[in-house]
C-alpha cells in the first residue's frame, strides 16, 4: 500500500514538473548577425548610426499559442538594441564608411529600427505543430536633405513534434532577425544614399 502511494506521489510530482516545464517562460538573449556581403560605396566618410526598438512590448508571443498562457517568450529591447547597433555599425564599416554614434548636421545618418518581432502558433496537425515567426526591420537613411526608408520582413514557419526549448527558440529568432538584416544591408539603395 505504501509503495503504491509512493508511486502515485512520484507520478504526480513528475507530471507537475513536466507541466511547469511546458508552461515556463522563455527570456531570450538574442545575438543576430548579418551574413551577406554589402555594397562597397564609401571611402571612409563618417556616418551616424543608431538602432531602436519600436515594438509595443518585450513579449513576442507564447510557446503554446494561447494568449492566456504563462509560457511567454520575452526578448528585451534593452538587450537586443545593442546587438542591432553592433550589426548596423559593422555593415556601415564594411560598406567603406566610418560609423559613429555622434550626430552631425552635415553627416549622413542611418537608423535601424525593429518594428515587429512575433512568435505565433501556426497550424496544428496530429503529432506536428508549427511556430510562425516574423521580424520587420525599418532602415532610414538621411543624407543632404534626402531620405530613403526601406522596410525588410523575414518570415519563417517552423514545424516541430516537440515544442522548441529555449536554445532552439534562440537559434530560430537569431536566424530570423539575421535574415532581415541581410535583406536590409544588401539593399544597394542604402549604400548609394549614404555615399551621395
Amino acid at each position: 500500500m505504501n509503495r503504491r502511494h509512493a508511486l502515485r506521489a512520484a507520478a504526480a510530482l513528475l507530471a507537475t514538473v513536466l507541466l511547469v516545464g511546458c508552461a515556463s517562460p522563455h527570456y531570450l538573449q538574442l545575438n543576430p548577425k548579418r551574413s551577406v556581403s554589402v555594397p562597397q560605396a564609401g571611402s571612409g566618410q563618417a556616418v551616424t548610426v543608431a538602432a531602436a526598438d519600436e515594438r509595443e512590448g518585450d513579449v513576442i508571443g507564447t510557446r503554446t499559442g494561447s494568449a492566456m498562457s504563462t509560457a511567454v517568450i520575452t526578448v528585451s529591447a534593452h538587450e537586443l538594441v545593442p546587438q542591432l547597433q553592433r550589426e548596423a555599425e559593422r555593415a556601415v564599416s564594411d560598406m567603406g564608411f566610418s560609423p559613429t554614434t555622434q550626430p552631425g548636421n552635415e553627416r549622413p545618418s542611418m537608423t535601424v529600427t525593429l518594428l515587429r518581432l512575433g512568435y505565433e502558433r501556426g497550424e496544428s496537425r496530429p503529432v506536428i505543430d508549427e511556430a510562425r515567426l516574423e521580424a520587420v526591420l525599418e532602415v532610414k537613411v538621411n543624407n543632404q536633405g534626402s531620405t530613403y526608408t526601406g522596410t525588410y520582413t523575414s518570415r519563417r514557419t517552423q514545424s516541430y513534434a516537440v515544442r522548441p526549448d529555449r536554445d532552439a527558440n534562440t537559434r530560430m529568432l537569431n536566424d530570423l532577425i539575421g535574415d532581415a538584416l541581410d535583406r536590409a544591408f544588401s539593399d544597394p539603395e542604402l549604400a548609394r544614399m549614404l555615399a551621395r
